[in-house]
């Protein structure tokens, strides 16, 4: 009973230290992640067209790896497995960097279920560790429940939005999560100071 009570609180306490040591860190995280979401809410249809040349690049990438890696394979089997996986990703990757406009489509329907997963992710751990957030896990509430918002856009007006919502969604959400990690940075600076000033 003790164990299982004694885990929220080394969670929390690792999360404050954490927050603490690179606060600055997580601010310029959360400070180019809000730039970056700005440019791809100021032009969407770009933004959506290099998401989707990022993963393919993504794609592409991991499948020739695991082509140059296969050979470690322990047995036949997964020998086999192995090639299956990197001729996947690598055809995928190649598709998508071959006809970006197309991949656009296949890639939002991704796009909606990572934002509802991240959405449902973000609120639940929000709530579960506001102790350790303290007056932070409001905005991360604010971006879970966003992401959510914007997965409900994005399959309202399915399938004319997908031209160009990916970029701005992905936009939208890399400024929410930047605001909500640049808080937080901000109060692990704030709570250092206040430790420091106790300590003189």
């Amino acid at each position: 009973m003790t164990y299982s009570n004694s885990i929220p609180e080394e969670t929390r306490r690792g999360i404050e230290q954490t927050m603490q040591t690179y606060w600055g860190l997580f601010l310029a995280q959360g400070v180019i992640m809000i730039a970056l979401g700005v440019l791809a809410v100021i032009w969407p249809q770009i933004s959506t067209v290099a998401v989707d040349i990022y993963i393919g690049w993504m794609f592409f990438i991991s499948g020739i790896v695991g082509l140059a890696t296969m050979f470690l394979a322990p047995s036949v089997s997964a020998f086999l497995g192995s090639l299956l996986t990197a001729a996947l990703s690598l055809g995928v990757g190649v598709l998508l960097l071959w006809h970006p406009v197309e991949g656009t489509v296949s890639l939002t329907l991704v796009l909606i279920a990572f934002f509802i997963a991240e959405g449902i992710f973000q609120v639940a751990a929000a709530i579960a560790y506001r102790d350790a957030f303290r007056g932070t896990w409001g905005w991360m509430v604010m971006s879970g429940v966003t992401d959510l918002i914007l997965a409900w856009v994005l399959i309202s007006g399915w399938p004319g939005t997908a031209i160009w919502a990916l970029g701005l969604i992905a936009g939208v959400n890399l400024i929410t999560s930047g605001l909500a990690i640049a808080m937080a940075a901000l109060a692990g600076r704030s709570l250092v100071k206040a430790v420091t000033s106790a300590r003189h």
